[in-house]
């Protein structure tokens, strides 16, 4: 029998970790091994009836690198194999994936309702950018489903939350959320990027788009910047992707040939970096130095059930709050040798940040210490290194507090 009856040659048949090595992969008559890299920005067309056949979508192909390319393409399928996706589109950072995903969604006149738990940039699209072109917000605090019923209006078309948040890692229930979103009509997003796709899937339990940036984990390196929205094709191929075609935030073929390289060991450098999360949050919950850390598998955490239910594992990141605030902060991480101070994460190396002065600063005080970001509060992203390494230089580190 040929491998053309091999049921492995289904992506849908294949396991999360061998759909992150194969999928979406396209040859070129040259068989090449590694996905092949189309640094171009048009194309040509064998005929003139050809290129308006292509331009009104009679059949697929590509026109513009802008919004079609075939490196892309490949990012963009093998993101949607391992999320249960029908669709993607790629984007030049997070960021712009996030701001597509919201504002393609809205119209003047429409309202948003999301968690007020967000990272600053996420935050500030909903909050300031979209009421510039007259769409209102209502921020809530994302704990308690019920707070997003009340804040719903017959207006309101998008629901936005990130889970775990940035930094604090409070969790939105996924599922209670988007049955209250589609009671009312609306879209749920999810920004999804703390969990990560093999620990949390957000389309499963409810959701209409989800948004990574694909920065963090999926590159995993710390090279280039890049972001992906996911969804149905309904959504995806229709307002996703006029927006993104219209305005061109988009994905470099060179970043998504780099993202492709990243998916291939993803599942080897996130699980490793749990299984160190693991361990860090156990070894340093009762230490005299921390008030305390902060992490959705760890029995401490406040939503530790929640956490549990609808998150496979506890992810890579943890927040740590240090006695002393601030100023114990800044003792701690500047003594590392080990973890880099970054406001990056989910890089091989291990980041430390403190969000109330980085990431979050653009807020002001009552609304960080609100959403929980307190003067000694400080995000760690676990790398690849040594677990005993990394639990040796926070200990040092917190010795100095």
């Amino acid at each position: 029998m040929s491998r053309d009856h091999n049921p492995l040659l289904d992506p849908s048949k294949q396991s999360a970790a061998t759909r992150l090595v194969h999928g979406g992969g396209k040859r070129t008559d040259f068989n090449e091994t590694s996905e092949a890299l189309f640094l171009n920005s048009g194309y040509s067309y064998p005929n003139s009836q050809h290129a308006e056949d292509l331009f009104l979508n009679k059949f697929p192909g590509h026109n513009y690198s802008r919004f079609a390319n075939p490196t892309v393409d490949m990012f963009q399928e093998r993101m949607a194999l391992l999320e249960g996706a029908e669709a993607g589109r790629a984007f030049a950072s997070g960021m712009a994936a996030v701001t597509n995903a919201v504002m393609s969604q809205v119209r003047a006149g429409d309202h948003i309702v999301a968690a007020q738990a967000l990272f600053g940039g996420c935050r500030f699209v909903v909050e300031d950018y979209a009421p510039r072109f007259g769409v209102e917000s209502t921020l809530v605090d994302g704990r308690d489903p019920e707070n997003f019923a009340r804040a719903m209006r017959p207006n309101t078309k998008v629901v936005f939350i990130e889970t775990p948040t940035n930094p604090t890692l409070e969790l939105v229930d996924i599922k209670a959320v988007a049955e209250i979103a589609h009671a009312h009509g609306a879209k749920l997003i999810v920004d999804n990027v703390f969990a990560t796709a093999l620990y949390q899937n957000p389309l499963t339990l409810g959701a209409d788009l989800v948004t990574y940036s694909a920065t963090k984990h999926i590159d995993g390196q710390g090279r280039v910047l890049g972001g992906i929205v996911l969804g149905s094709k309904e959504i995806i191929e229709g307002d996703v992707h006029t927006f993104l075609r219209q305005t061109g935030a988009t994905l470099s073929a060179f970043n998504a040939w780099v993202m492709l390289k990243g998916l291939e060991t993803y599942a080897l450098r996130v699980e490793r970096m749990t299984d160190s999360a693991e361990k860090i949050a156990a070894a340093l919950a009762d230490h005299p130095k921390v008030n305390r850390v902060i992490y959705p598998h760890h029995p401490s955490h406040p939503q530790y059930e929640l956490g549990k239910s609808q998150m496979k594992r506890g992810s890579s990141l943890l927040a740590i709050d240090v006695k002393n605030g601030q100023d114990g902060a800044f003792a701690f991480c500047d003594s590392l040798a080990v973890a880099l101070i970054s406001n990056n994460l989910g890089d091989a190396k291990s980041l430390i940040t403190h969000p109330r002065t980085t990431t979050h600063a653009r807020l002001t005080e009552e609304v960080r210490l609100s959403t929980g970001v307190t003067p000694g509060l400080v995000r760690l992203s676990v790398g690849l290194e040594d677990p005993d390494d990394l639990i040796a230089d926070l200990m040092y580190g917190l010795d100095q507090v």
